[in-house]
């Protein structure tokens, strides 16, 4: 059996990184993970969190439950003087917790949107990269995964829809009368380009074997 020829998940040495960019980068990505802790301890425990981040150019950052300040002015002040404790009524605290956990659930929520967009960038680089100076609708099917088939299936679709738009365009300009040779969005039931077998290629409408449409990729 053939060994593996990666190294792997390697462990990330804990040393400050050089590279400004990187640096910032890493930067923003532990601060939202930081974030996404404090909003879980708030939501699954109903703790107070609050969180100070200066980034290396100094500008500060924070996110805290029900606030930045009260929370500091709490651990700053355990024990303050009588009469001088929150007195927010436990309505509007009760409020205050729903409308927190809501903004808490969108957040996650976008953050999961942003891992798919970063999700299928990574597969658009890949069937770029698979590509070479080929075409894209060139590219090796088989050596796809199902995200990059996808990705390929909804470009062509595109294609599709716009060289039709632009094919009715030519017709109509040149005042020529729409053949049933020629295909135009709706007048096919089955999304695939009716084939002349007496035309030439030059005066195919498309190229031959062309006719990709939803559900036929």
């Amino acid at each position: 059996m053939e060994g593996k020829k990666t190294k792997g998940r390697q462990k990330i040495e804990m040393k400050k990184i050089e590279n400004e960019d990187d640096r910032l980068i890493t930067f923003s990505k532990r601060r939202s993970g930081i974030y996404k802790k404090a909003s879980e301890l708030v939501t699954l425990c109903g703790a107070e969190v609050g969180v100070v981040i200066f980034s290396p150019a100094g500008k500060p950052f924070s996110f805290g439950h029900p606030s930045v300040e009260s929370v500091a002015n709490r651990f700053l002040r355990q024990n303050p003087p009588p009469g001088q404790g929150d007195n927010t009524h436990p309505l509007v605290e009760a409020h205050r917790r729903v409308r927190i956990n809501e903004l808490n659930q969108q957040y996650n929520e976008l953050l999961s949107l942003l891992e798919a967009e970063k999700d299928q960038g990574k597969a658009l680089q890949k069937l770029t990269k698979a590509r070479g100076n080929k075409g894209w609708w060139e590219v090796p099917t088989e050596e796809l995964g199902y995200q990059e088939l996808k990705q390929m299936n909804a470009q062509l679709e595109e294609l599709h829809k716009n060289l039709c738009n632009h094919m009715k365009e030519k017709a109509f300009a040149g005042g020529a009368l729409p053949s049933s040779s020629t295909y135009f969005p709706g007048n096919s039931s089955q999304g695939s380009i009716p084939f002349n077998p007496n035309a030439s290629d030059a005066d195919a409408p498309l190229p031959p074997g062309y006719g990709y449409g939803p559900g036929n990729f």
